[in-house]
């Protein structure tokens, strides 16, 4: 199974920014963590502040890998293009968020990718990252 990890703006600065949010813990050595719990599972990692790219990276591997584990950060609750990406392809995306959205401002309640995806996993932390792993396994 093929696997991509696909995280939006600002989450490369996880373990600096807003550690009572997101925590004092950078991506990279969770995602190596993550990698040794699936060994089966053929994993990649991918990062930008850039919605394009995001868009151009969901339709370089959408049609080709078995899923997306996407926190698209603040574009969650704004981007149509993405949206409209996740429902071009024929790959199954799991939104995740590692803070509760929900406990946090009302902007963030909202979700424009939401409907495209499979389902949505949030606040447990960087955990939430293994959960989209275990539902992508469960398809």
């Amino acid at each position: 199974m093929k696997i991509l990890i696909l995280n939006g703006p600002n989450i490369n600065l996880l373990g600096k920014r807003e550690p009572g949010i997101y925590g004092s813990r950078g991506f990279a050595d969770y995602y190596e963590e993550l990698k040794a719990m699936y060994p089966d599972v053929e994993f990649d990692y991918y990062q930008s502040n850039v919605e394009g790219e995001l868009v151009n990276k969901i339709h370089e591997v959408g049609f080709d890998w078995d899923g997306i584990v996407f926190n698209a950060g603040a574009y969650t609750h704004t981007s149509v293009a993405l949206h409209d990406a996740i429902k071009a392809v024929t790959a199954p995306v799991v939104e995740t968020h590692i803070s509760n959205v929900y406990k946090r401002e009302e902007f963030r309640h909202k979700s424009i990718i939401s409907s495209a995806c499979v389902g949505v996993i949030g606040g447990f932390g960087l955990d939430s990252y293994r959960l989209g792993v275990e539902a992508l396994l469960k398809l």
